[in-house]
């Protein structure tokens, strides 16, 4: 590695380091801005669902950390890094990306900017001033804080021409990265500012809505198949596999509603209806209900 790429791979490091200490989960990145480290599983004739439970470095923004001795791990495990990425989406920051283009032929040379506050003027929200980074093109990363519990997805130019979102199972380049292209930098008006949260009429924006509850037909098969495994039981088990699905019912908010179900599956077994509810009683009372 030459003097150069040492020293930037050095600053990559450090920025990193300093990036962590916020409480941001980071990892390497190499100068074409995809992680540094290759996946363990590249050669595997089946494609790999591994998400790091394999216990290897090289899962991309699965590897991501903010502990420094496990940074610097990254790092050693990579020294051509000449950059990192913040993944998005994770506490404490739960951060969201907002990669404005600087327009190109691929986005026809729209402007992502004054497309962002059109949005704004339409659906009355403000831009914050926010932690926001420039890239080696002109474009603008700005850094949001969303909500515990609301996965953003990550998407392209789907909230509007050159305007890129990097939520959830993405990263941002941090600044003090060096890509093929050039550098990444802090905007000088931002360094102070922390990252802002997320105006709640942009997070709807971006942010799935969250479908109707599905709890009620949910739980019919799950009542469906208890009572299937006290009709299954076999002499000398039934009453055994019927304390069992009880205790199963009630743990789930179902027990009074399936009793009488699990009551006549057990009868049809061979047990009396007295000691179907008895075992069933018991059951409720173990679980607290």
């Amino acid at each position: 590695m030459a003097i150069t790429d040492r020293h930037t791979a050095t600053l990559a490091l450090a920025h990193a380091l300093s990036a962590a200490e916020r409480g941001l989960p980071v990892i390497p990145l190499s100068p074409t801005k995809l992680p540094a480290l290759p996946s363990p599983h590249r050669l595997d004739q089946e494609p790999a669902r591994c998400r790091g439970e394999c216990g290897l470095l090289g899962h991309g923004v699965h590897d991501a950390t903010a502990d420094p001795a496990a940074v610097r791990a990254l790092f050693s495990a990579a020294p051509w890094a000449t950059g990192y990425g913040i993944a998005c989406g994770r506490p404490p920051h739960h951060l969201i990306g907002i990669d404005l283009d600087t327009g190109t032929a691929a986005t026809g040379a729209t402007d992502s900017a004054a497309a962002l506050r059109q949005l704004a003027l339409q659906h009355l929200f403000t831009v914050p001033e926010t932690v926001t980074v420039v890239t080696p093109s002109g474009g603008r990363h700005l850094w949001l804080t969303g909500p515990p519990g609301v996965v953003v997805p990550n998407s392209a130019s789907r909230l509007a021409p050159g305007i890129d979102i990097r939520g959830a199972g993405g990263y941002l380049v941090g600044p003090g990265s060096v890509s093929a292209r050039g550098a990444y930098r802090i905007a000088p008006d931002s360094a102070a500012l922390p990252p802002a949260r997320c105006p709640e009429a942009l997070l709807r924006l971006i942010a799935p809505p969250a479908g109707p509850r599905q709890s009620a037909p949910s739980r019919a098969p799950r009542g469906q198949g208890l009572v299937h495994f006290v009709l299954a039981a076999q002499e000398g088990q039934r009453n055994t596999r019927l304390f069992w699905a009880a205790c199963r019912a009630y743990e789930n908010g179902i027990g009074e509603t399936l009793a009488d179900a699990l009551t006549d599956a057990a009868v049809r077994t061979g047990l009396s209806e007295r000691e179907a509810r008895a075992t069933i009683a018991s059951a409720a009372r173990l679980t607290g209900r």
